[in-house]
């Protein structure tokens, strides 16, 4: 059975990263940080668009990191 989500990945400026769940529910103008420790902005992880997820590559960083929780 599959746990409740705890964490998201989103296309944001400069690549598609992994951020903690309550990241999505920051205010707009909060920053955030993702598993590899990119900072963006808050609003950045609502309304992004499927060009937005073809154009951006997969943080590395930000797989491993998931990866070595498991």
């Amino acid at each position: 059975m599959f746990g409740s989500l705890t964490y998201v990945w989103r296309p944001v400026t400069g690549g598609r990263h992994a951020f903690p769940i309550a990241a999505t529910r920051a205010p707009h103008d909060e920053r955030v940080t993702a598993y590899c420790g990119v900072e963006a902005d808050a609003a950045e992880l609502h309304d992004r668009s499927e060009v937005d997820w073809i154009r951006e590559h997969t943080c590395m960083d930000c797989w491993r990191r998931l990866a070595d929780r498991s």
